[in-house]
């Protein structure tokens, strides 16, 4: 059974074309004999660590999709040639959802992997050992980190991170008075125009961290930029009870409220449903939005028809659509149909940008310019990311948010397609993407 991302403390929410990308070097360098060029570079490796949350007593094996997803992908690579006539070793670290475990982690794949890639830990609180790690020459080159997902602005903000799913800050305004937050606001726009313009009702965010607050605040202001209006405006946590709902759903009657959404777990958006239908709410006459964490085919047929109509807002091709993407069915060939979830989308997009960059790299200056250097160099310069499609184009390198979404919805036990209508393809529109002043209270 395909599934989606399992149920998170917190919501972290982000074209067609096969890239036909294989590891083999460019014919004018197929002379050149491979040697060892950087620490966890051989002539015939090249090891990888993924530093992602498993082992833990609060949501177990909460991030084991992204360790699954970059195996998938080395699987899929070293099939297909490898990369710079090298073989892709992956080295798993436990994060644990623990700060120590993380930077622990940071550590010793600084002395061990030529780069991190899928990286997803919740408790990144330094990215000095990313940043200051030296390379096989003893320079304080930094770790290479290809991130899955970045929640920790400390990290994401590094000069050695690049994420796939990009982040809300624009980085080069983090040190301004008021920073600059950028979002997507198709999907509200999408469903504001459905309702007339008209859009009103709950906005609701995770306070169970500050950096789910500040994301969870980021998306509230981009429903709002959109012209969504707040009839309630609450920040919970992911772990109150259905009872902390009550007061949310009676605002909502009692505003006629047509619309909701939560930037926040699978469960809460479960228990929201609960108290409206307890309460008596036509949840046929509100548009009910959630971000791409509804998107867990195990978790919502568990919710039976609670979650019926739920709309759900996508940064990736629903697995349903396998059959119009090549690169979406090799994700779920290599990777697993058992263990296809949204984490180990990132995982493994995560995989693809490094033998995208590598693959440059090595028709460029030959299968011994595998280094630390040269690979953040390539990164810095991915602008045109999408994965073979499964994702849209998104400016890896500069770190701006893709203007690109899909939307699909919850109905009679099936995920179907809404926006835009034809499969495999996003609403890629540029006006999508906005930019706003960061809000005091998600700082």
């Amino acid at each position: 059974m395909l599934r989606g991302p399992r149920v998170i403390p917190i919501t972290v929410v982000v074209a067609v074309a096969w890239l036909g990308l294989t590891g083999s070097p460019a014919s004018s360098q197929s002379n050149e004999k491979p040697t060892a060029t950087e620490i966890g570079v051989t002539e015939d490796e090249i090891r990888i660590g993924v530093v992602a949350d498993v082992d833990n007593s609060f949501v177990p094996g909460i991030f084991q999709g992204a360790r699954d997803g970059v195996i998938g992908a080395a699987k899929y690579i070293n099939a297909n040639g490898g990369i710079a006539g090298r073989k892709l070793i992956v080295d798993f670290y436990d994060s644990k959802l623990n700060a120590n475990e993380t930077r622990n982690a940071f550590i010793e794949a600084c002395e061990k992997d030529f780069a991190l890639v899928g990286t997803t830990a919740l408790f990144v609180t330094s990215a000095e050992e990313l940043v200051n790690c030296p390379d096989s020459a003893g320079r304080a080159t930094g770790l290479p980190d290809i991130a899955g997902i970045t929640t920790s602005l400390v990290q994401a903000c590094s000069p050695v991170s690049y994420s796939t799913t990009t982040i809300q800050v624009m980085c080069d305004t983090l040190d301004e008075p008021t920073p600059t937050q950028q979002g997507n606001v198709g999907p509200f726009k999408f469903y504001d125009k459905r309702l007339k313009g008209d859009a009103h009702g709950a906005l609701l965010f995770s306070n169970d961290t500050p950096d789910a607050r500040r994301t969870g605040v980021a998306n509230l202001q981009t429903a709002k930029e959109a012209g969504i209006v707040a009839d309630v405006e609450q920040g919970l946590s992911s772990r109150d009870p259905q009872s902390a709902y009550t007061p949310v759903v009676q605002r909502m009657k009692t505003a006629g409220s047509n619309f909701a959404y939560l930037s926040m777990s699978f469960n809460s958006v479960v228990q929201l449903r609960q108290e409206a239908l307890l309460q008596g709410i036509d949840s046929s006459k509100v548009v009910w939005m959630c971000p791409q964490t509804c998107y867990d085919h195990e978790a919502i047929e568990d919710a039976g028809d609670t979650l019926e109509g739920e709309q759900i807002t996508m940064q990736y091709l629903p697995f349903e659509e396998a059959s119009t993407n090549k690169m979406l069915a090799n994700f779920i060939k290599y990777t697993g149909r058992d263990k296809a979830d949204g984490f180990a989308v990132w995982g493994w997009t995560s995989g693809i940008a490094l033998q995208e960059v590598l693959t440059k790299l090595v028709q460029e200056q030959g299968v011994n310019a595998v280094t630390r250097a040269n690979l953040l160099e390539g990164l810095e310069n991915l602008d045109d990311f999408d994965s073979g499609g499964i994702i849209g184009k998104t400016d890896v390198g500069n770190k701006i948010m893709t203007p690109c979404y899909m939307l699909v919805e919850w109905k009679d036990g099936e995920y179907t397609r809404v926006h835009p209508a034809k499969k495999g393809t996003f609403d890629c529109k540029p006006s999508n993407r906005v930019t706003f002043p960061m809000s005091s209270s998600g700082a």
